[in-house]
């Protein structure tokens, strides 16, 4: 069913092949855990330098742990905390070079430097985030945030 893929080309052509890939493995299937899990497992094996790929899940006014690949991490961020709250509070993709700059970062994993989180939004409403670590400062570039973003609304069509 899945076979390991050879990303080539530019970083945006590797990411379009990213969602592409994304699209066809979550075609038919309407779990969202299980569509949440997969998508996690395919950035952990497309990403390089990073420590933690997952997603929190809004719930209660407050974002839960979601399917992830990494070590245990934390369960519960409220909305306007860390990195994942303010991207919720804020609507926006949130991209930290250096956490140890960010006021109120969450260190779940100490060797965590740099941080990407994107918000997911279905019908104008926040119902999540994806967050990926990395253990490099300023692992993350506008490439990284264009590519991650594509990817999360192939994800949410299937969401």
């Amino acid at each position: 069913m899945f076979t390991q893929i050879n990303y080539e080309g530019s970083i945006a052509d590797q990411y379009l092949t990213l969602s592409k890939q994304l699209d066809a493995l979550l075609t038919g299937e309407t779990n969202q855990i299980a569509n949440l899990s997969n998508a996690s497992a395919l950035l952990n094996q497309f990403l390089t330098n990073i420590n933690w790929v997952g997603f929190y899940l809004l719930q209660d006014n407050e974002l839960v742990l979601g399917p992830f690949q990494g070590l245990p991490a934390c369960v519960r961020i409220p909305i306007g905390r860390g990195v994942c709250g303010r991207a919720v509070a804020t609507r926006e993709t949130v991209v930290v070079k250096d956490v140890h700059d960010f006021p109120g970062h969450i260190a779940c994993d100490a060797a965590s430097q740099s941080e990407i989180v994107i918000p997911l939004m279905k019908q104008g409403e926040i119902i999540g985030v994806l967050d990926i670590d990395s253990p490099i400062v300023n692992r993350f570039t506008e490439e990284d945030r264009s590519g991650l973003e594509e990817f999360v609304k192939t994800l949410l069509n299937h969401l």
